[in-house]
């Protein structure tokens, strides 16, 4: 165990440069979402390649978390790290100097490996460097990082690609990971992987940890049935014009990043309600739109419902990772990440096979009872009785602390 911690300021200038690297791959995933007409347009490809360029990502994520968190469990942190975000500087202008879709399409499927690794291994380090009363607050503070890649990095990413050339906002990217590899080789402490109160479940339980994971998958797959298609609900559905679906998309955003702060501020005091509750507000918020999306006041209601809810229900799983992961604590992290990203794929794909069959209504209906199973699962879980110490206690030795 770790008995010296790094001063305050250190601690804090590792922590902001977490933060930076979350928004910066966040932002990395998600512009070419804002940029496929001028992808395509510059490459001389279809835009369903450039899309692939996102649903690639994603499926790489989703598939390499868990095996390359395994494979790295014995490298220390510090070390870890800075190998993720040099490979972030380097794929990230690789992709900009790209002038051909394939080296493009590498360069990306690289970062994503970066990407699911980071996921696994940031919030063990960053709440390790504060104490245990206070990591659902700097959980809190790296998924607001996380979120503002939708409410800024991707937008500003957007317009300054428009304005300039696709590369530009790409090879920015590359600049803001070089201040966190800068940031983290100087000031992040080495230490073995397995030191600190964060790297083991506070209270670990492999019952709970399977009810979060396949929650989060569910409530996952359940918000991208209808997220990957909001643009054509609103326009079908709510009879939007293009330019208020844009202004719509904002809002969702700012919706978003202010659940994700509001959540993040009691996530220590209550970590199931936040969990339930996030759940629970996805699934009225995608059902009411299913149900009401033709009236604009309750179309805009419900919207802002869903986009408060889908930031909290990652976040909230992360931090109940921390706590119920029945070894090692980045092993549990990185096995929720992929499959939540799982989750995403898997929504994607069952929208995209409702919308000819049935309209896009059915797909907000299909997520909306997926999301209420999920929110099912995470209850009927709490209510089963409890056989005295679960498996993992018994196999590690360890007495976990009183929640």
């Amino acid at each position: 165990m770790i008995t010296t911690q790094p001063a305050a300021w250190r601690r804090a200038a590792v922590l902001a440069a977490l933060m930076l690297a979350a928004f910066t791959f966040n932002t990395a995933e998600n512009l070419p979402v804002g940029l496929l007409d001028v992808i395509a347009g510059g490459l001389g490809v279809s835009l369903s390649a450039v899309g692939f360029l996102v649903t690639g990502y994603g499926v790489t994520v989703a598939v390499a978390s868990l095996p390359l968190a395994h494979l790295t469990r014995a490298v220390p942190r510090r070390h870890v790290l800075a190998g993720l975000l040099a490979t972030l500087v380097v794929s990230s202008l690789v992709a900009a100097l790209s002038t051909s879709y394939w080296p493009l399409l590498a360069a990306r499927l690289l970062t994503a490996l970066a990407q699911a690794l980071f996921w696994a291994v940031m919030g063990p380090v960053a709440v390790g460097l504060f104490r245990p009363e206070v990591r659902g607050r700097v959980v809190g503070a790296l998924s607001v990082a996380g979120s503002l890649a939708l409410v800024l990095g991707v937008p500003a990413g957007t317009w300054l690609g428009r304005q300039s050339a696709w590369p530009v906002p790409v090879a920015l990217l590359a600049a803001l990971g070089l201040v966190c590899l800068a940031t983290i080789g100087a000031l992040l402490p080495t230490s073995r992987p397995e030191e600190g109160h964060a790297a083991y479940g506070t209270t670990p339980d492999a019952r709970r940890f399977a009810t979060v994971l396949a929650a989060g998958a569910l409530s996952a797959t359940g918000a991208f049935a209808g997220y990957t298609y909001l643009v054509t609900f609103l326009g079908e559905v709510g009879g939007f014009s293009q330019a208020a679906v844009s202004v719509l998309f904002m809002v969702f955003g700012i919706a978003c990043l202010a659940g994700v702060s509001v959540t993040g501020a009691f996530l220590d005091r209550f970590p199931l309600a936040a969990l339930v509750t996030a759940v629970a507000t996805q699934a009225v918020g995608m059902l009411g739109l299913c149900a009401a999306g033709a009236h604009p006041p309750a179309a805009v209601l419900f919207l802002v419902l869903t986009g408060a809810a889908l930031g909290p229900v990652f976040m909230a799983t992360q931090h109940a990772m921390l706590r119920c992961a029945p070894g090692r604590t980045d092993l549990a992290l990185a096995a929720n990440s992929g499959a939540y990203n799982a989750g995403i794929a898997a929504g994607a794909a069952l929208g995209g096979l409702l919308l000819p069959l049935a309209g896009v209504r059915a797909a907000f209906l299909a997520g909306g009872l997926l999301t209420a199973a999920a929110c099912t699962v995470l209850v009927g879980e709490r209510l089963l009785p409890r056989n005295g110490a679960g498996p993992a206690t018994r196999r590690t030795g360890r007495t976990p602390p009183q929640p």
